[in-house]
C-alpha cells in the first residue's frame, strides 16, 4: 500500500532527477522490470536501467523546463498523478500518469497521457 505523501515524495524525487539526470537517481525511481510508456499505445521501456538510457537520449536543457505534478488517485499499490510541465519556448502540456509501485515504493508500471495546449 501507498499513501498520498509516498506518491507525492515519488514524483519530487522524479523531477529532481529529469531536472538532473543522475543516472543512478533516474534508476532508483524504478523496479528492475519496470515498464514506462511515453503514451499508452507504447510499447514499453522495460527495465529501469533501460529506462534510464532512454531519459539520456534525450535531454531537456537545464531551466528550458518547470513541472508541478501532484498525486490525484492513490488506492493500494496504484496512483494516478497530475500536473504541467511549461517549457521557456512556449510548450504547455497537461498531463496524467498511470502509476504502479512495488512494495519498496519504487514504480512498477508508469504511463503518461499528456495533452500540448495550443
Amino acid at each position: 500500500m501507498i499513501d498520498r505523501q509516498a506518491v507525492q515524495d515519488w514524483l519530487n524525487r522524479y523531477v529532481a532527477a529529469w531536472s538532473s539526470y543522475d543516472r543512478s537517481a533516474i534508476e532508483a525511481l524504478f523496479t528492475e522490470d519496470a515498464e514506462y510508456r511515453y503514451h499508452p499505445y507504447d510499447e514499453p521501456v522495460v527495465g529501469n536501467a533501460a529506462i534510464a538510457d532512454n531519459w539520456l537520449e534525450e535531454k531537456d536543457e537545464p531551466g528550458s523546463w518547470n513541472a508541478n505534478y501532484q498525486p490525484h488517485l492513490v488506492d493500494g499499490d496504484w496512483a494516478t498523478a497530475v500536473g504541467t510541465t511549461t517549457y521557456g519556448d512556449g510548450r504547455f502540456y497537461w498531463n496524467m500518469w498511470e502509476l504502479t509501485f512495488a512494495p519498496d515504493g519504487r514504480c512498477q508500471r508508469f504511463v503518461e497521457w499528456f495533452m500540448k495546449q495550443p
